[in-house]
């Protein structure tokens, strides 16, 4: 008699309640899906319990809630509600009505009340969770790994080394010690948002010169072992309208700069110092990593593992040979590695699948891309069955100057756009940047864009010899072609390699504009606008197309051109139009509670 197969388990992963919630599904060790809230809510960041996104890891999964077998929540909300009540406790008087606002149960009722769940629930605390969602995805049988972010429970740093099925956490740093609230802090100080200007600080700072160095590093001195502390004088993360203290603008000379207000050489140099000082500390303890662990690979994850420039220093310049970071370094990556922590924990068969591509989230139909067309009004070329005259006609686009917007396949996780949801252009128009910066993405000029090449031919073009797909690390341009659009004041590049195997489309797009023009590179950036969410749904690129100034729109197998003279839109799209733009966390400080 044969013995009964046990069914594989449905293991669904949750983010939420701090900043960019998300859901996974994992089954048999395989992402079968996994999406950020904020993609279906339209809320930027959205922190809230996923409810869309959970319904869609169901339906992606062809499960009801019952078929759930377990849900793992990203973090111990017990461990955190003990931070923040600390946290608060110098500021009792103040602090009352925030106070009540904290609920150690709030995950569960919320997961029990609003998603239906009546199963399992297990939290995985959230250092564990971030090394879990790079070591248990990165095919390494072995290896270092490190995260780093704002603050998880207490923790907001973590060394550990990952063998197998298990990942042993070495040391801490806890909170309120932490490289990236120093890094939202000097983001605030700099007039840019927290939790989403960091981005800017990092692309700001190869305009200038670390000549605020040693002032950077009177706020974070390095201690023995894996250790670093902030001096606290300098900060205040009890406040609600900013994360620094009076001392802050006293030790630069300088006052805080105001959003929108004009960007100085001190602003720029201030930028440069604080990366500067950043890749010297994280190096260090990359060192020291590799000194207890004496892997050759290392993994990383946490908010500030998307710091591509310190990716690139940490892997050209420190001890590993090789480097996998969570592609949703932030807490989004959460829910991958709390649903991958209980894969192990409950003991399912097998090793979790390595994670090669970025791209599960939603796909549409023929059909249903048709029906919003048709309630569009707008003209759309049908190249179904007609691929290559698809791709012919859209390098045709790109090499006379025009910006295409890409929407095929299934959506990617994470803040990066991978040539699932993007805005493409051709790389070596000298005004391309500037044109997408100011009429496209209306976002600041000094903002450098990537470049996705075919993995073939990168070494032609960028001092790489691997692949990167994941725009996660810089480096140097060397390519024989003028690049000005995707080449940064420093001749850097944030690259992507394409290749067929994860995305055959994007890739044979790459080959036809590299047979036409003798480039198989083209500028991609995120299909959105500025403080939107990248495009998710047919309907979410159209509004997007019309709003912003892209040429062209490529949806599957159908391609549009802007109208000469403009379009009516129905009331529904200009409805979503004009709800774009929402967010729901704060600009000014680091979201803790």
């Amino acid at each position: 008699m044969i013995a009964k197969q046990p069914r594989p388990k449905n293991i669904i992963g949750i983010a939420s309640h701090f900043h960019d919630s998300s859901c996974c599904l994992l089954r048999e060790g395989r992402i079968v899906a996994a999406i950020q809230e904020e993609r279906l809510s339209r809320v930027k960041h959205d922190p809230r319990i996923p409810k869309a996104a959970f319904r869609y890891c169901l339906e992606a999964g062809g499960l009801n809630v019952q078929d759930v077998d377990c849900l793992a929540y990203y973090e111990s909300p017990r461990l955190k509600i003990g931070r923040q009540i600390w946290t608060l406790l110098p500021t009792m008087d103040n602090a009352w009505e925030l106070l009540l606002q904290l609920d150690p149960h709030r995950p569960e009722r919320e997961i029990r009340e609003l998603l239906g769940y009546e199963g399992p629930l297990e939290y995985v605390n959230h250092h564990m969770a971030h090394a879990a969602s790079c070591f248990f995805l990165s095919g390494f049988n072995e290896a270092a790994v490190l995260t780093v972010d704002g603050v998880g429970e207490w923790s907001t740093g973590s060394y550990g080394y990952g063998q197998g099925k298990e990942i042993k956490i070495l040391e801490e740093v806890r909170f309120p010690h932490s490289l990236g609230l120093l890094y939202s802090t000097i983001t605030g100080y700099l007039g840019f948002s927290v939790n989403d200007g960091e981005y800017k600080v990092m692309g700001l700072a190869p305009y200038g010169k670390p000549v605020y160095a040693n002032e950077i590093r009177t706020l974070v001195q390095p201690g023995e072992n894996g250790q670093y502390r902030l001096n606290l004088k300098y900060f205040d993360f009890q406040r609600q309208d900013r994360m620094y203290s009076d001392e802050l603008p006293d030790l630069f000379r300088q006052p805080a700069r105001r959003s929108e207000t004009e960007i100085l050489s001190f602003h720029q140099d201030v930028a440069r110092s604080l990366q500067f000082v950043l890749e010297e500390i994280l190096l260090h303890k990359a060192r020291y990593l590799h000194s207890v662990t004496g892997s050759r690979n290392v993994c990383m994850a946490g908010g500030v593992a998307l710091n591509c420039v310190a990716n690139g220093r940490i892997l050209r310049d420190g001890p590993f040979d090789r480097m996998f970071v969570q592609p949703a370094a932030n807490d989004a990556g959460g829910a991958l590695g709390a649903a991958a922590v209980m894969h192990h924990r409950l003991g399912e068969p097998g090793m979790i699948d390595s994670q090669c591509h970025d791209y599960f989230g939603p796909a549409f139909s023929h059909g249903e891309i048709c029906q919003v067309l048709s309630a569009s009004g707008l003209a759309a070329t049908d190249y179904i069955g007609r691929e290559s005259d698809l791709l012919e006609a859209t390098v045709q686009r790109l090499a006379s100057g025009k910006v295409v917007g890409w929407f095929y396949g299934r959506m990617e996780f994470g803040p990066r756009a991978l040539g699932a949801r993007s805005i493409l252009a051709d790389p070596r128009h000298s005004g391309m940047r500037d044109r997408i910066n100011e009429l496209v993405k209306k976002r600041e000029a000094f903002r450098p864009f990537a470049p996705a090449v075919l993995e073939s031919k990168a070494h032609e073009h960028f001092d790489l010899d691997h692949p990167t797909p994941f725009m996660l690390e810089t480096s140097q341009v060397i390519s024989t072609l003028d690049l000005p659009a995707i080449t940064h004041v420093d001749g850097s590049a944030r690259v992507q390699t394409v290749s067929e195997a994860t995305n055959e489309r994007f890739s044979k797009l790459l080959q036809a504009f590299d047979r036409l023009t003798g480039c198989p590179i083209l500028l991609n950036t995120s299909f959105n606008m500025r403080d939107e969410p990248i495009v998710c749904t047919p309907a979410d690129a159209l509004v997007c197309f019309l709003r912003s100034e892209i040429d062209s729109l490529v949806i599957e197998d159908f391609l549009l051109d802007r109208p000469v003279n403009g379009v009516e839109f129905p009331a529904i799209f200009r409805q979503m139009a004009e709800e774009h733009g929402t967010a729901a966390i704060s600009h000014h400080v680091y979201t803790m509670f």
